[in-house]
């Protein structure tokens, strides 16, 4: 949250005088680039700091100034309170200390702004997590949040979708989390970073090898670079073929395993529960197949030739059924079921 690292920022440098940009990139996990963003951010805002070349030079504010929560706008106050829900903070052990930032800052505000306050939070809350949300926090999450956190190397069984399970060592950048699923972003031994889901991870060992972070990695900047890259993959491989469908709660889980990245939720269950998701496929041929694995748990809302395909296909089942089944067969099948 960019709000609260300016914050931070500000904090810092209050207390700790002159400081250099490597040692506050150091100090909030982000490159040198993004503190000078910052940097110039505050000084449109009328925050009095300043940069100094040379060996003494450094970041610093104007020795007069003091901050206060007065300064802060009331859209700007409300927003920080605007939601309760920590989100997978509590699933790194932060809840607490979330909760108990909140409740610092909130004891500081004027009066007037406690109001704004509860007066956003009884109009706006925001829910992160999608439907049938899975409260099962990984069990290999502790490992690797103390692999980021102390600049560790791993090593980790993983199997990608519909590959054979390989070991890997890596160095244990960054975690994060995308609606409730967690992934480890990694550098390889060839310097090139990955993805990998948390959910396909068989085994991680948290070696005692240290590495060497770079400064300038931005984990937002390179978290929008990856997710649009794999968008625009998803696209080139797969086409664009695209079908509104609804879905079961049983059958939903299909849609994160075989077609991640070539799915979207549209919006709430209907009435009686059915979610509904459009799909991207290389064609209609591949679409027929991911639909008729569903069986029942699945409608097709359109393309109207595809709903047709589907009840084509399904009619000539049952008719491959009632044409063959003897009762030769029919036994067959009852013993092989």
């Amino acid at each position: 949250m960019r709000a609260d690292r300016l914050l931070s920022l500000m904090f810092m440098l209050h207390a700790n005088g002159r400081m250099t940009a490597a040692d506050l990139s150091q100090q909030l996990e982000v490159s040198e680039r993004t503190i000078y963003r910052d940097i110039d951010a505050l000084s449109l805002a009328g925050v009095p700091v300043y940069t100094q070349a040379g060996i003494n030079g450094g970041i610093f504010l104007d020795e007069d100034y003091r901050i206060s929560l007065t300064g802060l706008t009331r859209e700007q106050v409300a927003s920080l309170f605007v939601t309760s829900d920590v989100g997978p903070l509590a699933d790194l052990g932060l809840q607490r200390a979330a909760e108990d930032s909140l409740l610092k800052l909130f004891a500081a505000l004027p009066q007037s702004q406690r109001q704004a306050v509860e007066s956003m939070r009884s109009r706006l809350y925001i829910d992160p997590h999608g439907w049938f949300h899975d409260d099962n926090i990984p069990t290999i999450l502790p490992s690797l949040q103390q692999a980021v956190w102390e600049d560790r190397q791993v090593e980790i069984v993983y199997e990608a979708v519909g590959q054979v399970a390989k070991t890997r060592v890596l160095d244990a950048y960054s975690l994060v989390s995308k609606s409730d699923v967690w992934y480890l972003v990694a550098r390889k031994p060839d310097g090139e970073f990955r993805n990998y889901r948390l959910s396909r991870l068989q085994s991680v060992t948290v070696l005692e090898t240290h590495f060497q972070r770079d400064a300038d990695f931005d984990l937002a900047d390179y978290w929008q670079q990856a997710r649009a890259g794999f968008q625009q993959e998803m696209a080139r491989s797969f086409g664009r073929y695209q079908a509104t469908l609804r879905v079961h709660p049983d059958a939903y889980w299909y849609f994160g395993s075989f077609l991640e990245g070539r799915y979207e939720r549209l919006g709430e269950p209907d009435e009686k529960g059915w979610i509904p998701v459009t799909i991207i496929t290389s064609g209609m041929d591949e679409a027929v197949r991911h639909i008729l694995s569903l069986g029942n748990r699945i409608w097709v809302e359109e393309p109207e030739a595809l709903r047709k395909v589907i009840y084509d296909r399904a009619r000539a089942v049952v008719d491959h059924i009632e044409t063959f089944g003897t009762q030769d067969t029919r036994e067959a099948i009852d013993v092989d079921s």
